[in-house]
């Protein structure tokens, strides 16, 4: 019987790998992950482990590995068909019942690959035959060993129509045509497909040869650089990596996986002793490789070109991951110097450079940040409205709500600090009376340039006690009534003066900023930006109803409203009435002492009402 991939990967995504093994040996919780002293051979210290969140167990000292039905077949010596079947009882899951479609299938799939390794034999002969010497002379210059070599089965295809046609003249025209060794024309004519080129393998999971890879030696040969396989019923590009069968093994001593742009990237890292790179092939990286690489590792590591190609390459794997990601699982990006690849690093640098540049990989958060940030002059505030929609354009995607929550914070954050870079701070120059009187003749004659004079105030020390308490209660107001701040936002903005409390301020750039922030979290965020929170114990017997919990909200805004536009109101008025003081030292006239009696008259009215609600 012929079961689909796909049914039993679904199988075992609902099967709990260390339930099943559970039955026969003991288990030892070890972080996210399982141990146990090895089952198939004699240890005195556990070497074995099982991770239910890969799908596999695997043995340090003997090398034993596998998933639940190799687990029934090699430990419990059960048929590979019995294993299923039980293992499909417990996840509920019905076996197919016997396809005489899907078992021709098989049987065709068998069939090519028997084709596959014909070819791929015949290839690796041709690479050590006179037809195959430039392309040994192109391997020995690019530096590689000969040990990598035979290790990645390098082979030649000769610049023949019909060469391979001859060679495996034991298989029927259309197992070639259907392998993708051959193209049939429209007209019916058929002819290889790879000629006059290096050729690699391309291997399954099980290292199996499904595929092949050719690079072009003719400089100036018009035909494209690299030539893949089609897709077949052997092979899908979309859901295989290269090397995966070899980078497996070895992420699980380093844990971690490396991707790279393509197969010659892989085998230079591997001559370099860097054993755990795969490739995509040369698509995109698409959703099921993503989850792939997740098997293996939670954080696989994306090392693509450092020219422009290689970064947009890395940005379409990322906003292919943003829908995917989960808690635990993403992706990191490590960025090559412009203009080289990984086998050009190791060339120039050598190999410590390359281990540099993979530990210190950016998080796909930080990479998505600085793409977005320089993909587009930003000189202009449309400009940088552009970078925040393209930037919550990619947090939309996201489906996980946690994990979008924070990217949106994070990411925001930094648009803010980015945009609205921190105000100067203001600094009083003069002090002056109660209620603005110069305390000096500052004001009885213009500047030297003729110009106005500068006005600065500051308030008494009884009254900058009583308008910081109004700053702090306001701050205690707006934790409950953030949106209360939007009228006054632009008048508390244009205060020039020291006494203004910051986190008045902090507190409408991120409302203008992030509209949608929840109440809850608006004291954490004044903490982590370094901000102290309001004391509230003492206020009870003050005329704030927006500080405690008010049975008519309605009444409580309506008297935050009030204690904002005093806030403002103050400095405002103060302000002006410093002019009005510095212009009667100059104008006699009727109008400006008017002026300055009526400042006069509101001062002492906003003093009263200030008072009102503290003293």
């Amino acid at each position: 019987m012929a079961l689909s991939p796909q049914w039993l990967d679904e199988l075992r995504a609902r099967v709990t790998l260390s339930s099943v093994i559970m039955r026969t040996t003991k288990l030892q919780k070890a972080g996210h992950e399982w141990k146990a002293c090895c089952p198939f051979h004699d240890e005195k210290s556990p070497s074995f482990t099982v991770s239910d969140q890969k799908g596999f167990y695997h043995c340090f000292g003997c090398g034993a590995h596998g998933d639940a039905i190799r687990w029934m077949t090699d430990q419990r010596g059960m048929q590979f068909m019995d294993a299923v079947k039980e293992l499909a009882a417990e996840a509920g899951m019905d076996v197919p019942a016997p396809d005489p479609v899907a078992a021709q299938k098989a049987e065709q799939r068998a069939g090519l690959n028997d084709v596959m390794e014909a070819a791929q034999s015949w290839f690796e002969d041709n690479l050590r035959s006179a037809d195959g010497a430039d392309a040994l002379t192109y391997l020995k210059k690019r530096g590689f060993k000969p040990e990598i070599m035979r290790e990645f089965g390098f082979g030649f295809a000769p610049d023949d129509r019909g060469a391979l046609k001859r060679a495996l003249s034991g298989f029927d025209d259309t197992m070639l045509v259907e392998s993708g060794m051959r193209i049939s024309a429209d007209d019916g004519a058929q002819y290889d497909r790879f000629r006059a080129r290096l050729m690699l393998p391309i291997q399954d999971a099980r290292g199996r040869v499904i595929a092949f890879g050719g690079r072009i030696l003719d400089k100036d040969a018009k035909a494209a650089k690299y030539l893949n396989s089609p897709d077949t019923p052997l092979f899908d590009k979309g859901r295989n990596l290269y090397n995966l069968h070899r980078a497996s093994p070895a992420s699980r001593q380093t844990n971690r996986v490396v991707v790279v742009e393509g197969y010659m990237d892989v085998i230079a890292l591997a001559n370099a002793g860097i054993d755990d790179a795969v490739a995509p092939m040369g698509t995109a990286l698409t959703e099921t490789q993503i989850e792939m690489l997740w098997r293996l590792v939670d954080t696989p590591v994306l090392c693509f070109d450092g020219d422009a190609a290689g970064q947009r390459a890395a940005m379409r794997a990322i906003s292919r991951a943003l829908p995917m990601l989960r808690p635990a699982h993403s992706l990191r990006i490590a960025r090559l110097p412009a203009g080289l690849d990984p086998d050009d690093l190791l060339q120039q640098q050598g190999r410590a450079a390359m281990d540099a540049l993979l530990d210190e990989a950016d998080s796909l958060l930080e990479t998505l940040w600085i793409f977005e940030r320089d993909a587009q002059p930003l000189s202009s505030p449309e400009d940088k409205a552009g970078l925040k929609a393209r930037l919550t354009a990619h947090i939309d995607t996201i489906q996980d709500q946690d994990i979008k929550a924070l990217y949106r914070r994070e990411l925001l954050e930094r648009f803010s600090a980015f945009a609205f870079p921190p105000r100067p701070k203001f600094k009083p120059n003069v002090v002056y009376g109660r209620f603005g009187n110069a305390q000096s003749d500052r004001f009885n004659s213009q500047s030297a340039d003729g110009a106005e004079p500068e006005v600065a105030i500051t308030l008494k020390n009884r009254e900058l006690y009583l308008y910081r308490r109004l700053g702090a209660a306001i701050v205690a107001g707006l934790l409950r009534y953030p949106a209360a701040i939007r009228p006054h936002a632009e008048n508390i903005l244009e205060i020039e003066d020291t006494h203004v409390d910051e986190r008045i301020v902090f507190i409408i750039d991120n409302l203008l900023d992030e509209p949608d922030i929840p109440l809850i979290e608006w004291p954490d965020i004044l903490r982590r930006n370094g901000h102290v929170l309001p004391v509230l114990d003492d206020w009870d017997h003050l005329n704030f109803p927006f500080v405690r919990d008010a049975d008519d909200s309605q009444i409580a805004l309506h008297s935050l409203h009030k204690a904002l536009n005093l806030y403002s109101g103050i400095p405002r008025v103060r302000r002006e009435l410093a002019k009005a003081n510095a212009m009667c030292g100059r104008d006699l006239s009727d109008g400006a002492w008017q002026l300055q009696q009526r400042l006069l008259t509101q001062a002492t009215e906003l003093e009263a009402e200030l008072n009102h609600l503290i003293a």
